[in-house]
C-alpha cells in the first residue's frame, strides 16, 4: 500500500492550515492554507440583521472558518501529495486557545441560530478576547479572599484569555445566551466533535483553560456561586469531567465527513491539543531544561520537568498537560507579531515606504535591514511590550505600551528595533521567573513565522536572554506536531507510533543554524535590562497605574 500519512491541521489567530506528512521521517510532503474569510472581528459583527458595533478588547470569530479550513485544506493536501486515502493514517488538530463557544443540545453554535446573530456573547471567543478583564480581576480577588489553592497552579492569577472569565461575562451580558448554551467548549474540542461525532475534552485547554486538575477537578461550586449564583452548577450543566490525555485517540472520522475529506473512514483521529503544546515534541523537545517558543502574533513559552513548581505569572503547571509523565509549565506574551503588524500599519512614514519600495523590499525587510545596522543601545530607545496587555508574568490585560526615549531624529528602524527587543526582554522577564522559581532552562527552541523569517530578531533574543537558540526544521510547526499525534493516534498497528517520544525521534528536526549570544552584545543588554525591568515594575506592579486610569478614560466615550 505503500508509505504511511499523516495530517496535521492547525487552527492559528487569522488562518488555518494542513499538512500533509510522511509518518516514517516527518517529511512534510504538502502544505495547504486557508484564510477566515471573518478573520478577527473586533469591530462589528459580520452577518448581522442590523450593525452591531464591539466595544474595546473584544475578539470574536465565525466557528464556520473553522469547518471550511478542514473542508478545503485537507482534500487539497491529498489531491496534491497524490496519495491513496487507505496512506492517510492518522489525524490531528490543534487551536489557539483559550478560543471558545457556546453551542446547542446538538454541538451547533448559538451564533449559527437567526435569533442570536446580533449577539455578541453568541459568537466564538478568541483566545485574545480581552473585555473579560473586570470578571478576571475579580475572580481573583474572591479567590484570594477564599484561599482558593488553584491560584499556585496559575501562578497567582487567573487570566483574562481563559475560559470562566469568559463564561461570567457571558452570564452579566447576556443571560439568556448564558441559559440558551447547552455547554461551553473549546473550539478545537467542537471541531474534533465534528469530525467524529464525538465529544471528549483535552487535558491542555482543561487544566490550563478552565481551572481544572487530575487532582482535584474544577474547583467547588461554592466559588463559582461565590463568584455570580447563577454559576453555580456551571461545572455540571455546561461543561465537562469526561476528560482525555494527550495522543490518545478520540475516534474515526463519521462516514460523511471522510467523504467530504477524500480520506476513509477508518482514520484515527487524536485527542485535540494547543498550538504551543503541540510544538512541543515537534522541536524535538522531550526531556527538561528547554523552553519552546512558538513565535508569531504572540509567544508561548512551554517548559516540561520532573517536578512541580509554582511560577509567579505562569499561566499553568498541569502534570501530563503537554508530554506524558512530565509537569507542563506554560507562559507567554500577549503581542509579538502583532506588535510590529501594528507599526507597520500604523507608524511607517511615506518616505520610508518610498525607500523599501525604491530597494525592491517589502516594508518588513527594510525595517529588519535598518534595524540590523544598529547596535544595542544605539537608538536611545526603550520600550514596554504591551501593546495587547501582559500574559506573563503581570498577567493584566489593562496595561498598555509604551516607547521611552522618542527625540525628534529618531527614525523608522530604531523604533522598529526597540519594539524587537521589547518582546526579548518580555521573554527574559519570563525566563528569569522560571529560573527563580527553581526550573532550569538552559537553551531555547523556537518555531513559528517569526523564528523562521526574521534572522535580527532571533539574535536580539539570544543577546537578551543570554541562551542559544535552536530553530524548527519545520515551517508548520504545530501543524507537524499535530500530524506526530495523529500518527500515535492510529498506533504502531497501523504504521504509527505507540508514543510521542517515539514519534518526535522519528518526525521532528532541527534547522542547522543556531542562534548563540554575542559578549559585547550580552553586556550591553543586561545594562537596558536592569532598566526594563524598572520600568516593569514601576508600571506593572501597581506604583503608577497611570496605564489603567488613562484607560479608563478613554472607555468613557465608547
Amino acid at each position: 500500500m505503500g508509505n504511511k500519512y499523516s495530517i496535521g491541521i492547525d487552527f492559528g489567530t487569522k488562518s488555518g492550515r494542513a499538512v500533509l506528512v510522511e509518518v516514517e521521517t516527518g517529511k512534510e510532503i504538502a502544505t495547504s492554507i486557508y484564510e477566515y474569510p471573518d478573520g478577527v472581528i473586533d469591530q462589528e459583527l459580520p452577518l448581522a440583521e442590523e450593525k452591531v458595533e464591539l466595544g474595546t478588547d473584544w475578539a470574536l470569530q465565525n466557528p464556520d472558518d473553522y469547518l471550511q479550513v478542514v473542508y478545503r485544506t485537507v482534500p487539497a493536501v491529498v489531491k496534491e501529495a497524490g496519495v491513496e486515502a487507505e496512506q492517510v493514517i492518522g489525524l490531528g488538530i490543534d487551536f489557539t486557545a483559550c478560543t471558545m463557544l457556546p453551542v446547542d443540545e446538538a454541538g451547533e453554535p448559538l451564533c449559527n441560530k437567526q435569533e442570536f446573530r446580533n449577539r455578541p456573547d453568541a459568537w466564538v471567543k478568541l483566545w485574545k478576547h480581552h473585555a473579560a478583564q473586570p470578571y478576571a480581576t475579580r475572580l481573583n480577588e474572591i479567590a484570594r479572599e477564599r484561599g482558593e489553592d488553584f491560584l499556585k497552579r496559575y501562578g497567582g492569577k487567573i487570566s483574562s484569555e481563559w475560559m470562566i472569565p469568559k463564561i461570567w461575562e457571558t452570564l452579566d451580558n447576556d443571560p439568556e445566551i448564558y441559559e440558551k448554551a447547552d455547554r461551553f467548549m473549546e473550539a478545537t474540542d467542537w471541531v474534533i466533535m465534528k469530525l467524529t461525532g464525538e465529544e471528549k475534552r483535552n487535558i491542555s485547554t482543561t487544566g490550563y483553560k478552565a481551572i481544572w486538575s487530575r487532582e482535584t477537578g474544577y474547583p467547588e461550586p461554592e466559588f463559582f456561586k461565590a463568584l455570580d449564583p447563577g454559576l453555580e452548577n456551571l461545572v455540571e450543566e455546561k461543561l465537562s469531567t469526561d476528560i482525555y490525555d494527550l495522543g490518545l485517540k478520540v475516534g474515526n472520522l463519521l462516514p460523511d465527513i471522510a467523504g467530504k475529506l477524500g480520506l476513509k473512514p477508518e482514520t484515527a483521529v487524536a485527542v485535540a491539543n494547543v498550538d504551543s503544546f503541540v510544538s512541543v515534541p515537534a522541536v524535538t523537545v522531550t526531556e527538561p531544561g528547554k523552553m519552546v517558543m512558538v513565535m508569531g502574533t504572540s509567544i508561548c513559552h512551554m517548559v516540561i520537568d520532573r517536578k512541580e513548581q509554582f511560577v509567579p505569572g505562569m499561566t499553568g503547571v498541569i502534570r501530563n498537560g503537554i508530554l506524558p509523565d512530565f509537569y507542563g509549565y506554560e507562559a507567554g506574551q500577549s503581542a509579538v507579531g502583532d506588535i510590529f503588524e501594528w507599526y507597520v500599519r500604523e507608524g511607517i512614514p511615506e518616505y520610508f515606504l518610498k525607500e523599501a519600495e525604491k530597494n525592491d523590499k517589502d516594508v518588513y525587510q527594510y525595517l529588519e535591514e535598518k534595524a540590523a545596522e544598529l547596535r544595542p543601545g544605539e537608538s536611545g530607545l526603550l520600550a514596554l511590550d504591551w501593546l495587547n496587555g501582559n500574559r506573563s508574568v503581570l498577567v493584566d490585560a489593562d496595561l498598555t505600551g509604551m516607547i521611552l526615549g522618542l527625540h525628534l531624529n529618531s527614525k523608522p528602524g530604531e523604533i522598529f528595533r526597540a519594539l524587537m527587543e521589547a518582546t526579548a526582554y518580555g521573554t527574559n522577564m519570563i525566563i528569569r521567573t522560571f529560573e527563580e522559581s527553581g526550573v532550569e532552562i538552559n537553551e531555547l527552541y523556537a518555531c513559528g513565522g517569526l523564528a523562521q523569517k526574521n534572522e535580527t530578531l532571533m539574535q536580539i533574543f539570544s543577546d537578551v536572554t543570554g541562551k542559544p537558540i535552536k530553530i524548527a526544521a519545520s515551517e508548520q510547526t504545530p501543524a507537524l506536531g499535530s500530524a506526530m499525534f495523529g500518527a500515535v493516534a492510529a498506533g504502531s498497528e497501523k504504521g504509527g507510533y505507540d508514543d510521542i517520544g517515539e514519534a518526535s525521534k522519528k518526525m521532528a528536526h532541527l534547522q542547522e543554524k543556531e542562534y548563540r549570544p554575542i559578549a559585547d552584545n550580552v553586556e550591553i543588554y543586561s545594562k537596558l535590562y536592569s532598566e526594563y525591568e524598572k520600568l516593569h515594575d514601576y508600571f506593572g506592579r501597581g506604583e503608577n497605574d497611570v496605564m489603567k486610569r488613562l484607560k479608563a478614560i478613554k472607555q468613557r466615550y465608547e
